[in-house]
């Protein structure tokens, strides 16, 4: 990929001088600087289905921007050093950049903890505003054709003095929608964005004062059991912001990695008396 990369750059910025090499094939020309069929090999996997369209996107973009430098050129006075150092800066990120992802990823222990989890909500929790209403609750969109409408809505109503199994049971069997993860925390809006309750106002009131919502409209029953409620502002529960919370921990360890990997380079160079400066 990096051979690629770098190969697409030179191709992409290639001096504009005459360049005719009479034992290739031209597929392109801008002025007197040709692209070859030689120059695309490896553009595409074997057996691509798409490796045309891949060609052709290549070829037009070598054509935009050959034209581009040659009118950069007439009105420019370039300092070719200058392009040069950049390029090659360029060049040597792109490698550093390939081998660090190559040696994070031989290293990286992408298994964290619960307790990790718990510890770095313990102590950055005020780093974790929500951002939006979330609730707990038992969700579910019955049509109104459902049978047994009644018995079921004494048992989502009454939850958890109900059986959660026969609410479960009686959804799978005939509510087009639902949620029954009773620790599941979920965006409020998100819950009721296809629902009459979308249209609630002070939605901070609605959530206040109400611990079982029901509505309807021609085709459906729209039930929603209120377990529990954080509103925006306030500290978002762990439960809530679990997976961010690993994926913060994974890349503090992809960051300890490189940060690693370039004091060991360091240290091993030092010892051997690689470098020098003068």
């Amino acid at each position: 990929m990096l051979s690629l990369v770098l190969f697409g750059c030179e191709k992409l910025y290639a001096p504009l001088e005459p360049v005719v090499e009479e034992d290739k094939k031209a597929i392109a020309r801008v002025n007197e600087v040709y692209l070859y069929e030689d120059d695309i090999e490896g553009l595409t996997g074997s057996g691509s289905t798409d490796s045309a369209q891949i060609i052709q996107k290549y070829v037009d973009s070598w054509i935009r921007k050959q034209l581009t430098i040659s009118r950069a050129s007439q009105e420019i006075d370039f300092d070719e050093a200058n392009i040069e150092r950049k390029v090659l800066d360029y060049r040597y990120a792109l490698m550093v950049h390939e081998f660090e992802k190559y040696y994070v990823n031989q290293r990286l222990e992408k298994n964290i903890s619960e307790d990790e989890i718990k510890t770095y909500y313990d102590d950055k929790f005020e780093n974790f505003i929500l951002r939006q209403n979330i609730i707990r609750c038992l969700y579910a969109v019955v049509p109104a054709e459902a049978p047994q409408m009644d018995n079921f809505r004494k048992l989502i109503r009454s939850y958890p003095n109900s059986d959660l199994e026969e609410i479960q049971s009686y959804c799978y069997r005939f509510a087009s929608q639902s949620s029954l993860e009773t620790e599941l925390w979920l965006n409020f809006d998100e819950v009721i964005a296809s629902t009459p309750f979308a249209n609630v106002q002070d939605k901070v009131t609605f959530l206040k004062n109400n611990s079982y919502i029901e509505s309807s409209d021609e085709s459906n029953y729209y039930f929603i059991r209120l377990l529990d409620y954080k509103i925006s502002n306030q500290i978002s529960p762990l439960e809530y912001i679990h997976d961010n919370i690993e994926s913060i921990l994974i890349n503090k360890k992809k960051v300890e990695l490189r940060r690693q990997l370039e004091e060991d380079l360091l240290k091993n160079a030092k010892e051997n008396n690689e470098f020098e400066i003068y």
